[in-house]
């Protein structure tokens, strides 16, 4: 190899490293600016959810930060651990709330959050991510029916158990004409979330 062609590659290797470290510097200068205000969205989006089923004015502690972790596949539909959000006012316990996911969705998991009273009662139910058929099993969603809101202040005994299913099932909560599956793996998914606080409230709040 002459000197010239050497003295060409070592140029060229030159160049195409500093541009390789001046885009890598971009990069880190971009993802350290956009990072902040992706985690700021979704703490935004986040709380709004949450304000959705519990009102601020009903508790005065950090509700984003006074949380714990919780690992329960059989109940919650999911084998990661699920942040749960812990309300309270004078330090007494006023809330909880939590995801859980509904496995078997006619299209596929639904992701729900669950709001439940210190006393076991429902504050409600949302819909936050499915893939359910248009015009018949997206009616889960608040924005298309006030079906979800058959949950609001509803609770799981043992004597009430068998009520806990969609009216085909003979249970007490509507199915959606055309879209059963639907509405029955809401309903069993928002069951067992009862079913897991009931067994753990205690534990819950420390």
């Amino acid at each position: 190899m002459n000197r010239e062609l050497l003295q060409h590659l070592i140029q060229s290797s030159g160049r195409m490293a500093l541009f390789i470290g001046v885009a890598v510097a971009i990069l880190v200068g971009v993802r350290q600016w956009v990072e902040p205000k992706i985690e700021a969205a979704q703490q935004a989006e986040l709380l709004s959810n949450l304000t959705e089923l519990l009102p601020p004015d009903s508790y005065d502690n950090d509700l984003l930060h006074d949380t714990t972790t919780i690992t329960a596949p059989d109940l919650l539909g999911t084998d990661k651990p699920v942040t749960l959000y812990r309300a309270r006012r004078q330090g007494k316990p006023v809330a909880v709330l939590f995801e859980t996911i509904a496995p078997d969705g006619y299209s596929g998991p639904i992701r729900l959050l669950i709001g439940i009273r210190a006393d076991g009662h429902l504050l409600g139910v949302r819909v936050l991510e499915h893939r359910e058929t248009p015009g018949l099993g997206d009616k889960i969603e608040r924005s298309k029916s006030d079906w979800v809101d058959s949950f609001t202040g509803r609770h799981l005994t043992a004597a009430n158990e068998s009520q806990w299913a969609v009216k085909k099932d003979g249970g007490i909560f509507d199915q959606f004409t055309g879209a059963t599956i639907t509405p029955r793996a809401v309903v069993k998914a928002v069951k067992k979330a009862l079913v897991f606080f009931n067994r753990n409230r205690d534990r819950l709040w420390n």
